[in-house]
């Protein structure tokens, strides 16, 4: 799972990680993953929204880390590696737009974070499959660390509860096909 984002934030302040098995081939894992609509996970989709300009509910998340305020870092088959960054902290909700993986690399904005999200599938042998996602933020500066820090005191145990909703949904969809 971690070498996918090693290249791009390889000193996370955070760091999330979330992995599912199925009964399923990758194909089909992540065939599935790729289809859920933010409206269809009850706790992290409505957040998403809250936080992201412009995302309605029917939006699937394959759409949502392939358009503004993210960029694709890194795509593969059965994988996708987005990015973003700014102010994850403020409610103003004015991430910049950033011009592709090289524009992500080279972010240095003072009091500013790069966010960096990496999702795949893969094979596990035996007609079984694994769904995974990582998310690591690395802030810019020292300002931005402790803004992160503080943040994340309060957001961060609530995490477990909402990461790993879209990898259930997507298993189950997989297992049930």
């Amino acid at each position: 799972m971690s070498e996918e984002l090693d290249q791009w934030l390889p000193d996370p302040v955070i760091r999330s990680r979330h992995r599912r098995e199925a009964r399923a081939s990758a194909d089909a894992l992540w065939a599935a993953a790729t289809a859920i609509r933010l409206e269809e996970t009850r706790r992290l989709g409505p957040l998403i929204g809250w936080r992201i300009p412009g995302v309605t509910g029917s939006s699937t998340y394959h759409e949502l880390f392939r358009a503004y305020p993210f960029s694709v870092l890194d795509e593969s088959e059965l994988g996708l590696v987005s990015g973003l960054c700014g102010r994850i902290w403020t409610l103003a909700r004015d991430y910049p737009a950033l011009d592709g993986a090289d524009a992500f690399a080279a972010w240095d904005e003072p009091g500013t974070v790069r966010v960096a999200f990496a999702h795949g599938a893969r094979a596990l042998g035996d007609g079984r499959a694994e769904l995974w996602s990582e998310a690591r933020v690395q802030p810019v500066d020292t300002r931005a660390r402790l803004r992160l820090k503080a943040v994340w005191a309060l957001v961060g145990p609530f995490e477990r509860l909402v990461g790993a909703e879209p990898l259930e949904l997507a298993v189950r969809r997989a297992e049930n096909a």
